[in-house]
């Protein structure tokens, strides 16, 4: 079985997805979009498809898709999602939307709803969750192997001295860091504390902490910088539980696990041949197509628009925290 896709918003991002998707053998590219007219041309004659300027324009067409990656980027990355995403959504098309699901929660909710109404897949690139080292993580978790878990802390730090909006860094990068807490933690989110510093120069919130109480009891907390990484160290997830730790590193290149009444730790380097964060596209991507070829239900995708609402929603609580100096409840 061959799906048809597009891709809307050919930047970057937008062509990494058509990397992943030319080398898949199931998937047929056959149109991209952009409103940068010489982007869409030439990812057309790239891909050999078909170019357009846009969404209208695609679906005027008469072309038929089995989906559409929705890669603009816009305002802190997420600000050009809605327009596209709505219209593919109203025409029945499944949507898979680059992270964040947009900065501004009233049309993340609108987005959702309307998947929701229409009875159409709609999933996000929250790419981190998909590695085999984390999926390897939490069968562990899920196993009871580490026990009960009590504290899940997170780090993800990059060298961006890119200025935008004000919370650019906390909204850009970090739907990342939280789904991944969420999706180890099992958990809602119950209560958010936060603390943000600007870097030196700085007019934009570079630097956060934050403190989050889930609803099962579990506690985390997220570190994040616009101002540190380096080569080595950009991101690390540490679930502690009662009986043993984990520990992932840069995504999905080092797996290590600490038993608590015992030094006989374990390691896994590259699991399933996994050695870079670009690869996490691929992993996350094949699960979208293989959800699409099977065509299952709207409510059973991995990584949803819903579980993409659920974190920008924390995302905002943290801002508030800062905000107005309160613990936020949800």
């Amino acid at each position: 079985m061959t799906l048809n896709v597009a891709i809307v918003g050919v930047g970057n991002i937008g062509n990494v997805h058509g990397r992943v998707y030319q080398a898949h053998p199931d998937v047929n590219i056959i149109a991209v979009c952009d409103i940068i007219e010489e982007r869409a041309d030439m990812a057309a004659e790239k891909y050999g498809c078909q170019g357009f300027y846009s969404v209208k324009e695609m679906l005027a067409s008469g072309l038929k898709f089995d989906f559409v990656s929705v890669a603009t980027a816009g305002v802190e990355n997420g600000g050009d999602h809605y327009t596209p995403t709505m219209e593919l959504l109203n025409a029945g098309i499944p949507v898979l939307g680059e992270k964040p699901i947009s900065n501004e929660l009233p049309k993340a909710r609108e987005m959702v709803e309307l998947a929701k109404a229409k009875n159409v897949r709609y999933g996000i690139n929250l790419n981190h969750r998909f590695t085999p080292a984390a999926l390897k993580a939490k069968g562990w978790v899920e196993s009871g192997r580490l026990g009960e878990i009590n504290i899940i802390n997170m780090t993800m730090w990059i060298n961006n001295p890119n200025e935008s909006a004000a919370h650019f860094h906390m909204r850009a990068l970090h739907p990342h860091s939280l789904d991944v807490m969420r999706y180890f933690a099992q958990s809602e989110v119950k209560k958010v504390q936060a603390f943000f510093k600007k870097g030196a120069g700085r007019k934009i919130w570079s630097n956060v902490q934050v403190n989050l109480l889930y609803e099962n009891g579990i506690i985390g907390h997220l570190t994040g910088s616009y101002d540190a990484g380096g080569t080595y160290g950009l991101e690390t997830l540490e679930v502690v539980g009662s009986e043993a730790r984990v520990v992932l590193r840069d995504a999905c290149e080092h797996l290590e696990f600490y038993p608590r009444f015992s030094k006989e730790i374990e390691t896994y380097d590259y699991l399933g041949g996994m050695k870079s964060f670009p690869e996490t596209f691929d992993s996350r991507l094949a699960v979208w197509i293989e959800q699409n070829k099977q065509g299952v239900a709207p409510e059973q995708i991995d990584a949803s628009g819903a579980d993409a609402l659920r974190v920008q929603t924390i995302i905002e609580a943290a801002i508030e925290s800062w905000d107005t100096g309160k613990v936020i409840e949800l």
